[in-house]
């Protein structure tokens, strides 16, 4: 397997997090992470499906290999991006792993009825969060095999 994974190139990856310590934690994670990748970052909803669609300041943004998503979110929260995500043909393969501090069966059924490909509850230190990271980077990036991009 090349040193870019499994991918052949930089892993793209989106972070929607309204949480501005989650998500510096979750970035200074990713600083830690060998494999190439790039990470964005956008602070809600509106802006994730801006970034998917292209539109406006993110019509240059390449499509994410992972989403890495926040269910609590003021506006359009990350049901509704997830929603919105699986019901559109061009957007739908990308894997939506939630990630969030909410630990309601409710949450993980809905988010699995609505298609997430996983459900992780957020660490709360950085060590956790590091070897959160390096997890998610290893197995989506590592081992999954996956399908060209679209668009």
């Amino acid at each position: 397997m090349s040193e870019s994974g499994t991918l052949g190139r930089p892993a793209e990856i989106l972070l929607v997090e309204d949480n501005g310590d989650d998500a510096l934690l979750a970035q200074h994670a990713f600083a830690k992470v060998e494999l190439p990748h790039q990470l964005r970052f956008v602070s809600d909803g509106e802006q994730a499906l801006a970034l998917l669609r292209k539109q406006g300041e993110f019509q240059a943004a390449p499509r994410p290999d992972l989403i890495l998503l926040d269910l609590n979110m003021p506006g359009t929260d990350g049901r509704e991006v997830l929603k919105q995500v699986k019901d559109d043909n061009d957007l739908r393969r990308i894997p939506v792993v939630v990630l969030t501090t909410s630990e309601s069966q409710i949450d993980l059924i809905l988010t699995y009825n609505a298609h997430a490909n996983a459900y992780l509850v957020k660490p709360l230190d950085f060590d956790e969060w590091k070897k959160l990271v390096e997890g998610l980077m290893h197995f989506w990036f590592r081992m999954v095999k996956h399908p060209p991009i679209l668009g």
